[in-house]
């Protein structure tokens, strides 16, 4: 039998507040160091994208998110030809409700966290997050980052 394609998986948290939202600047980690993101990860076996967005919120900045509170607002696939390291369909998720306060949890990851207009992301953001940010701003749910 035919191997089919496997893409990875992967959750975004939009973290908003007076009209900001929350990005760190990567740091360490072999992807993308020195460019800004909101909180994310992989999604785990046997976890719902959901889920996900929430703990990686918990693992990175510290704040509690009740999935509840989480709203779907894009969906992502992303065709990688850099590396190995396969393709993603990737999930956002926005929220203005959470408890704590949000600071930097992975100091070994990350080493600035920040509140920016979503029209004003910093010029060394992830190319993929820019879009995304303009595409949930236009209302658009879905995109195909890199396809013209």
């Amino acid at each position: 039998m035919k191997i089919r394609h496997m893409a990875r998986l992967a959750s975004f948290v939009i973290l908003e507040r007076d009209g900001k939202i929350l990005l760190s600047r990567r740091y360490n980690t072999g992807y993308a160091d020195g460019l800004y993101q909101m909180p994310s990860g992989h999604i785990d076996d046997n976890e719902y994208p959901v889920e996900a967005a929430a703990r990686e919120a918990k693992e990175e900045v510290g704040v509690d998110i009740d999935t509840r509170d989480l709203e779907f607002v894009h969906a992502s696939y992303r065709i990688n030809k850099a590396d190995d390291a396969g393709d993603y369909i990737d999930f956002y998720f926005k929220t203005s409700k959470w408890e704590g306060e949000p600071t930097n949890q992975e100091p070994e990851k990350c080493d600035e966290i920040i509140w920016v207009a979503p029209d004003a992301l910093p010029e060394n953001t992830v190319p993929c997050i820019k879009q995304v940010v303009a595409f949930i701003a236009e209302g658009k749910p879905f995109s195909e980052i890199g396809r013209q």
